[in-house]
């Protein structure tokens, strides 16, 4: 595979997997959560944006791994990484809590 293909493969699936705790009700998209009727909690959903980052950065060195030798990285990748993991989750984040859903009431 061309490192260019990898490199947008990788940030279509980071760009998903960042939004996907926001833009369903069931964990990981798979497991419903019967034990909260409603609507997951913000710690889940928090939880579950945790895990797939795990994914999306096995999958960044896997894919790195391919193409040649896999380089060290530092703390600061990692934390630079998380940032911008949590920016491409903010149009999910933004659609779930901050967009007025119309012919609702709250009361």
């Amino acid at each position: 595979m061309h490192s260019s293909v990898s490199v947008w493969l990788l940030v279509g699936f980071a760009v998903f997997a960042a939004n996907l705790p926001f833009l369903n009700e069931r964990c990981f998209a798979i497991f419903a959560l019967q034990r909260f009727s409603l609507s997951k909690p913000v710690f889940i959903r928090l939880l579950e944006l945790l895990a797939l980052y795990f994914v999306v950065l096995g999958l960044g060195f896997f894919l790195e791994a391919q193409l040649g030798n896999r380089f060290p990285q530092g703390w600061e990748f990692y934390a630079t990484t998380l940032c911008l993991f949590l920016v491409l989750s903010f149009p999910g984040f933004v659609l779930r809590y901050l967009v007025k859903r119309r012919g609702v009431r709250h009361e």
